[in-house]
């Protein structure tokens, strides 16, 4: 996807997140801010400091502090360090299941493959999509935490999500960002409470 023509928006996010990131403390990035020509309602952090935001995001947000309050959800993921656990959860499960396929092997014989299939999927939706919800709701609560230090008002994330909730429940097919992130109603009370 190519970066966005329009300078206004980019400048406008670069000026957002420098906001944030000096609030953040995370020395030793070469922070990066891009919105990208896309329609679709979505952001990203990558390693190393770049963050990318959809045209299609920046054009649904009501002000800065919803950009504000996706920033600081996108920095909350940095910030907790969630991408090196969550590749260090994915190993230690993948080394289970390779050795449970092997202790499967003697008592199961034919049905071992089975078995470490299944073992694999409920590791998988018991440990790593719950862990995945607890990251998503701990990078909105060291979101907001930014957002109020960069004094953005935090109600702006309930409200932003508020209205992704709405969308979402009107269109009746999830938003791209949504099938990712916590159920809209679970993180608006979570977000609620932080506020």
């Amino acid at each position: 996807v190519p970066q966005s023509a329009d300078q206004r928006a980019q400048t406008r996010l670069r000026a957002i997140g420098e906001q944030m990131i000096a609030r953040a403390n995370l020395p030793g990035l070469d922070w990066e801010f891009v919105v990208f020509d896309s329609p679709e309602i979505n952001a990203f952090v990558l390693p190393g400091g770049k963050i990318g935001f959809y045209r299609g995001l920046i054009d649904v947000v009501a002000n800065d502090g919803e950009i504000a309050a996706v920033m600081g959800h996108e920095l909350g993921h940095v910030l907790g360090r969630h991408a090196a656990e969550r590749v260090s959860q994915q190993e230690a499960v993948r080394l289970g299941v390779a050795a449970a396929s092997l202790a499967f092997s003697e008592d199961l014989g034919e049905y071992a493959d089975e078995a470490a299939a299944a073992l694999g999927a409920g590791l998988t939706y018991g440990v790593i999509l719950p862990y995945s919800r607890a990251h998503e709701l701990e990078a909105d609560r060291i979101g907001v935490d930014l957002m109020a230090a960069a004094s953005f008002d935090p109600g702006d994330a309930v409200r932003f999500w508020e209205r992704m909730v709405a969308t979402n429940e009107a269109s009746g097919a999830p938003l791209a960002w949504l099938s990712t992130h916590p159920a809209g109603q679970d993180r608006l009370e979570a977000l609620r409470a932080l506020i």
